[in-house]
């Protein structure tokens, strides 16, 4: 691709570099210029202007944008039309966004014309949201360069696995000073987080803050549904407190205790025998 400034009777083809304004003349940034503009650029008093101009093998920006980014959607993701050279991803569906952060490396290594970009590896999306972007740098890419990223889409493709529906038991500990309303808002605020992953509080027990009241409500709830959540009315403090031994009690194992996040760090993942 040939760049720079040019006399305007030789910039037939040429795509515009920088906007051009005079008293009755507007060119933008990518408009092509043609014998009107040509005409218009003479009458106006311009001699000179700044294009980019395609060689044999180069790529347009938005065709390149387009190519690669259909290489690179993959289940789950919408490509919209190309414009000004880039072009988006938007995931179809809710679900966690799969990225292989080596491949998407390697395609951005492949020459500075080429650009990808994504959200982070693992991230909950939702329907709608863009989730990755192709951007062609300059106004044409070389074949070649194109084909090599091409050639690599397949390990840098992006996907969306689905959330799975699930049906989730809630079960609310109580002690003597917890509000109602306490208990009230924390379904309120579970069901909020759960909608958007298609899942859906099916039941919602309150019992005693102790291990012979909720260990039987987790054999109860386990049952009819996917995931038990137990909010108690006191934090965990050991592996032998009331929650983790009522999850063993009610025949199930600790898989883990203490998260390395903030606010979460006294969380506690259990599961069922099975």
């Amino acid at each position: 691709m040939k760049f720079g400034p040019v006399p305007i009777d030789a910039a037939a083809g040429g795509i515009i570099a920088h906007a051009v304004r005079r008293p009755g003349l507007t060119l933008k940034k990518g408009d092509i210029v043609g014998a009107a503009e040509i005409a218009t650029l003479r009458a106006a008093g311009v001699d000179h202007v700044t294009v980019a101009l395609l060689e044999a093998g180069d790529i347009g920006e938005d065709e390149a944008a387009q190519l690669l980014a259909a290489k690179l959607a993959g289940a789950n993701l919408r490509v919209d039309p190309p414009f000004t050279g880039r072009s988006n991803m938007f995931a179809t569906r809710a679900g966690v966004l799969t990225v292989d952060a080596a491949g998407i490396d390697a395609v951005n290594a492949i020459d500075e014309a080429i650009t990808f970009a994504t959200l982070p590896p693992l991230r909950a999306v939702v329907e709608g949201e863009m989730v990755a972007t192709v951007k062609i740098i300059p106004f044409a890419v070389a074949r070649e360069e194109l084909d090599q990223a091409i050639a690599i889409a397949d390990v840098a493709r992006l996907s969306v696995a689905p959330f799975r529906p699930m049906k989730v038991a809630m079960i609310s500990t109580l002690l003597p000073g917890l509000k109602p309303s306490t208990v009230d808002k924390t379904e309120r605020v579970l069901a909020q987080r759960l909608a958007p992953a298609g899942a859906r509080i099916v039941s919602h027990a309150r019992v005693d803050h102790e291990t012979k009241a909720l260990a039987p409500a987790i054999e109860r709830a386990a049952p009819d549904a996917d995931l038990v959540i137990v909010f108690g009315a006191s934090a965990i403090t050991d592996r032998r407190d009331v929650i983790p031994a009522s999850v063993e009690a009610a025949g199930g194992r600790i898989e883990h205790f203490g998260m390395p996040v903030d606010p979460g760090n006294l969380l506690l993942i259990g599961a069922t025998a099975a």
